[in-house]
């Protein structure tokens, strides 16, 4: 793969960033986020309190931790949101609307791109939450279309939360109008929980994970059974996935993929 990869740093200065404060900055943007399905599992007065605040469009993830206040993150500050501390009964009133969680500690709201992941405790008792708010951003491709269509590989470095798979989930959806695209989607993050994609990745196909440890496998499988001509994966990290990720691209088929860091 290394003489096919493009490798692209995400950063909010070039760019690639999945803020709605920077992407609206764009006629050309469209922003959809499902935001009241999020807000739905929510404790009542968390729910009430983010109702209430002008940034809401901004979020990007609640932090529920067992004892301490409920907090909000925007793009811009934190904001406290109750004087009242997270009670074991807040999290498993959360816990009961969302349904079981991955063995990677994720679940999802059906048809909708948010994640929410769980802390543990040593008995493996939820003890903290972390709900992210997932966006639909239409257009951010622009400013690596012509590398996205050259049919090469390309590899997304970024820092978590820059924009790494909101602009994946752009690449699969533009590829799709041409090609053949199969996304591996081991935490449903790119397209969304539930058994029916979401329609921000338009005609791409998706093949969901069992097991994260097993996403290599399902790499390989996808390629060897569905016959791509693009392959979507997010969050390559174990040397399993660089493996397949190289068979991959030696079989003539792009990948374009994403990974943690700033640097190779």
């Amino acid at each position: 793969m290394s003489e096919t990869v493009q490798y692209l740093e995400a950063t909010p200065e070039n760019g690639i960033d999945r803020s709605p404060e920077t992407s609206t900055t764009t006629d050309t943007l469209q922003i959809t986020d499902d935001l009241d399905v999020l807000l739905a599992v929510l404790p009542e007065h968390i729910r009430a309190a983010l109702e209430r605040e002008p940034r809401l469009s901004q979020l990007i993830e609640i932090v529920m931790d067992l004892g301490r206040l409920p907090e909000a993150r925007f793009g811009q500050g934190d904001l406290y949101l109750s004087d009242q501390e997270i009670t074991s009964a807040d999290l498993r009133m959360v816990t009961t609307r969302i349904g079981d969680f991955g063995a990677d500690n994720r679940a999802g709201l059906e048809r909708t791109l948010h994640r929410i992941s769980a802390i543990r405790n040593r008995k493996g008792e939820v003890i903290g939450l972390t709900c992210r708010v997932g966006r639909a951003v239409y257009g951010t491709i622009e400013i690596i279309r012509d590398i996205v269509a050259s049919d090469k590989s390309i590899l997304l470095l970024g820092r978590p939360g820059v924009g790494k798979t909101t602009l994946l989930r752009e690449a699969a959806r533009v590829r799709a109008e041409d090609r053949r695209v199969v996304i591996v989607d081991t935490s449903n993050e790119i397209a969304g929980d539930g058994d029916i994609p979401h329609p921000a990745i338009g005609r791409a196909r998706r093949m969901q994970v069992p097991l994260p440890d097993l996403q290599h496998e399902v790499m390989i499988e996808a390629v060897e059974n569905h016959m791509p001509e693009v392959i979507i994966i997010d969050e390559i990290g174990r040397e399993l996935e660089a493996v397949a990720a190289r068979t991959i691209a030696e079989r003539g088929v792009q990948l374009v993929g994403t990974a943690h860091g700033n640097t190779l």
